[in-house]
């Protein structure tokens, strides 16, 4: 008979995630999760991620049809992310967590070529608040407040020394969730959704030219799953839905009659990996997340569609803490830009370490 998941395999498999948060898809650069929810206890949580990507491109016209000579060289800084967490019961059915992120982010410049000197910096924090509620021992129901803050600045000398500036704007969403879990063999089954969130920005264009932006992070819907399939084994995986059309930069003065970032298609990520209790104080997982292509023209200041990724993560359990980390090493998908420059074999490697305390 199988028994139930120590913390520590529970840990590793979580890291996995963390360390793979460095996503092909949109601006997106840590998924959510519902996993703290189902800490038992009073439980805190800090988390780290480095990722170093590295993405060229080359060819493209630039209208009236005049080609683009070399290559842009890498355009995809290094960048870090940070997060933490805190969970604490209420009574014997209801619990609450606060969760900290950074869910979305771009640190981009091109080094050379027509493209030189075009560059994208977004930052955003999320704080969330979730109210949790077991309505039956097998059946967890949960719904919370996200306040997200966020800004940004841009630059395309290429188009008439084009540049952007917003001050920094605070939205709110909400997220609703459900899960099914069975302690006994490990199993549990959570479904989660999470709102769009509008946003409101004071820009400066072309360095003078007040005005408004307006910008909507997309609604996603996250299916999450774990089950014990031996003793101290477990299986874990993911799909995650993201509805990136919902998401456009497009400014009032920006040159061209197309928005300055958009996408064509909502993005799918699927993941699947396998954790191991090795003794009672090591846990290891591996996890395999791959994001199918679009086939879509992806925005130059974001030309990645899709990827696959695989990590690997170990923790250790020194009760009441534990401490974990990751790497991960990932293709990310071929893309094109709105002016035909093609981006292909690009790669990211990624770091990511959590300490945890139960008390």
């Amino acid at each position: 008979m199988l028994r139930p998941a120590r913390h520590g395999i529970v840990i590793a498999c979580a890291t996995t995630s963390l360390a793979s948060a460095v996503s092909a898809a949109g601006i997106e650069r840590a998924g959510p999760s519902s996993r703290v929810l189902f800490e038992t206890g009073r439980y805190v949580e800090f988390s780290g991620t480095y990722a170093n990507p590295d993405l060229s491109g080359e060819g493209g016209e630039f209208p009236p049809g005049t080609p683009i000579p070399g290559t842009t060289g890498n355009i995809l800084d290094s960048f870090t992310n940070f997060g933490a967490a805190y969970k604490a019961d209420i009574n014997d059915r209801m619990s609450y967590a606060i969760i900290l992120d950074q869910p979305y982010g771009v640190s981009l410049s091109y080094p050379r070529g027509l493209y030189d000197g075009t560059s994208a910096t977004i930052d955003t924090t999320t704080l969330t608040g979730v109210l949790a509620y077991d309505i039956t021992p097998a059946v967890k129901a949960w719904a919370g407040v996200r306040a997200q803050r966020m800004s940004a600045d841009g630059a395309i000398p290429f188009l008439g020394d084009y540049t952007i500036e917003t001050d920094t704007d605070i939205g709110y969403g909400y997220m609703l969730g459900v899960a099914y879990q069975k302690p006994e063999i490990a199993l549990r089954v959570a479904l989660s959704y999470y709102s769009a969130i509008e946003q409101e920005f004071e820009t400066v264009e072309f360095g003078a030219i007040d005005g408004t932006l307006e910008v909507e992070t997309p609604q996603q819907v996250v299916l999450e799953f774990q089950s014990g399939i031996a003793v101290d084994t477990l299986v874990f995986g993911s799909i995650r839905w993201v509805d990136w059309p919902q998401f456009e930069i497009d400014p009032q003065n920006y040159p061209l009659d197309i928005p300055l970032v958009s996408y064509e298609k909502p993005w799918t990520a699927y993941s699947l990996g396998i954790g191991r209790q090795f003794t009672d104080r090591i846990a290891g997982a591996f996890e395999v997340r791959y994001e199918p292509q679009t086939d879509t023209v992806q925005p130059a200041l974001g030309p990645v569609d899709g990827g696959t990724f695989l990590t690997a993560s170990m923790s250790y359990d020194m009760e009441p803490f534990t401490i974990s980390g990751g790497v991960t090493y990932g293709w990310l998908g071929s893309a094109e830009n709105e002016l035909g420059s093609s981006f292909d074999d690009g790669t990211i490697q990624g770091i990511g370490f959590r300490i945890s305390y139960n008390f």
